[in-house]
């Protein structure tokens, strides 16, 4: 398989907005314009798909798409939770630039415009199945409808697997592609809502997958009932990859697949602590894959990095729209010359990312503030508020929302982390020595800068930090980071960063914390 390095400079304009420079926007229809179908899952990592090597996982869909295109190996979104993860991907701009859609569950200021917006105006037909922008409120900024499109969620199943969602994810596209018309191209958003917890406990041993082909990442503790837990997530991802396939199928059958973009990914990584809704590698690093029969070489694998930013912009001049303004223009860049040429040359290459509120975790539903660089070998971390626990306050109550009441939660604890067997092992097991050190790796306050050597440790373990031998690295990657920020004007680094703590949760639960002593 030949390996090549995608050309991707970050550039103060890049980082102001890319826009093209023709005299109006425009459409070209010089040649066929493609389908774009966009698939992205909920909370999957890399490598948790076959086409990596993962053997607790079989995802031949998702390989067909990296056999008959390009398999990336480091592409990284722009949060480490859903709806600010999305909201970058449908606006091609930093989530420190969107204001209230760089939070968890609040609202998606309707200003900011979005891809499926701009190709529907472009005469494209647009939709969506299953999760599309979310969790929050798209409706109070007076938008339409959901910003990933129409809603195709009628037709469900009856007999679906305990834990998946009954939405048909297949025939509901096919619905959607029975309303478009003759000619006309579609961009269609596929939200699976796998493998997002909660799980049928057990249901992959269930189905036959094996304890020993789990591979269990180092922050957590290598025992059965993690190494089950994963199984059930892996079960979902396949479930996830079945329906893949017979949406594949039907544009196969339709003649459509060799001119239709296929992009597969996620919004961020796996439901378990010290992953999703954090910044390290298993928060940001999640599978890509990509295809274009008709345009794009096969049996591609680009190993440099890929900021998610850039999506939007690129699909849009795959679609042949020039001279997008926009009142606020996109952050990222269009980088279809390289999928199309792809350069055996590497330049510079980096994945900014950031982290606000991401549950009801803290007290005055606080978040934690955090801003990346994932950039040659290394992970640059800083953490603005280290006095905060990042993932959630250890104590707390519960509003029922039913009631009005307020109810003491299982534990009280960790909110930013999902429930589930892995995160209960933890606590429960918080006592014994072999457990302490992995439940405070997840849990325990966090210093100031992080910086890791992702090579050589993926896990996030070895904080280098504070070694005088990296002192160089840190302050390199510190820099370019705030000249960044700096660039894109991150209230963060400008001095408003409580700006974030004031924008509401409109969606999920409101928990009540005491007041920190602290």
């Amino acid at each position: 398989m030949r390996r090549y390095l995608i050309i991707l400079i970050v550039t103060g304009a890049a980082c102001l907005g890319y826009s093209f420079q023709l005299e109006n926007n425009k459409v070209d229809n010089s040649q066929s314009r493609p389908n774009i179908l966009f698939v992205i899952t909920d909370d999957q990592s890399y490598p948790h798909a076959s086409a990596y090597g993962y053997k607790a996982v079989s995802t031949p869909n998702f390989d067909r798409i990296a056999r008959t295109g390009i398999l990336f190996t480091n592409a990284y979104v722009a949060s480490p939770g859903c709806s600010p993860s999305r909201a970058s991907i449908l606006t091609g701009r930093n989530d420190w630039q969107i204001e209230e859609a760089g939070t968890h569950g609040s609202s998606f200021p309707a200003k900011y415009k979005v891809y499926p917006d701009i190709l529907e105006e472009a005469g494209y037909k647009t939709g969506y199945t299953g999760k599309g922008w979310g969790p929050g409120d798209w409706k109070v900024s007076g938008r339409k409808r959901n910003p990933a499109g129409k809603a195709y969620n009628a037709v469900t199943f009856t007999n679906q697997p305990e834990g998946v969602s009954k939405i048909d994810y297949a025939e509901n596209f096919r619905e959607f592609y029975a309303e478009k018309a003759e000619g006309e191209p579609f961009c269609f958003w596929f939200g699976a809502q796998e493998p997002h917890r909660p799980y049928s406990k057990g249901i992959g041993l269930k189905n036959g997958k094996k304890l020993e082909d789990v591979v269990v990442p180092a922050f957590l503790p290598d025992t059965p009932e993690i190494r089950s837990d994963i199984l059930d997530y892996c079960f979902e991802i396949e479930w996830f990859d079945q329906q893949l396939g017979k949406i594949l199928k039907q544009l196969e059958d339709s003649g459509e697949l060799d001119n239709t973009l296929v992009i597969v990914t996620s919004d961020n990584g796996m439901p378990f602590p010290r992953a999703k809704a954090n910044g390290y590698e298993y928060g940001l690093h999640v599978p890509l894959a990509i295809s274009w029969p008709s345009r794009i070489q096969q049996g591609l694998v680009d190993n440099t990095i890929f900021s998610m930013v850039h999506m939007a912009p690129t699909l849009l001049e795959a679609a042949q729209i020039t001279n997008l303004q926009l009142p606020f223009p996109m952050t990222g860049h269009s980088v279809l010359n390289e999928w199309l040429k792809p350069a055996d040359v590497a330049k510079e290459h980096a994945a900014f990312a950031a982290r606000e509120r991401h549950s009801s975790a803290r007290y005055k539903n606080l978040g934690y503030p955090q801003r990346s660089l994932r950039n040659g070998d290394y992970l640059y971390i800083r953490n603005y508020r280290p006095d905060r626990w990042p993932a959630g306050d250890p104590y707390g109550l519960v509003k029922n929302r039913q009631t009005g009441k307020m109810d003491l939660s299982d534990y009280g604890v960790f909110y930013d982390i999902d429930s589930g067997p892995s995160l209960t092992y933890l606590v429960e097991n918080r006592n014994d020595k072999k457990v302490a050190n992995f439940l405070d790796l997840a849990t325990a306050k966090r210093p100031p800068e992080e910086l890791y050597n992702i090579k050589t440790d993926p896990a996030c373990l070895h904080n280098l930090a504070g070694d005088k031998a990296f002192l160089k690295v840190k302050s390199d990657l510190k820099n370019k980071l705030e000249r960044h920020l700096a660039e894109t004007a991150d209230p963060r680094l400008l001095g408003n960063g409580d700006v974030f703590e004031s924008y509401p949760r409109l969606d999920g639960a409101i928990r009540a914390f005491p007041k920190p002593n602290r």
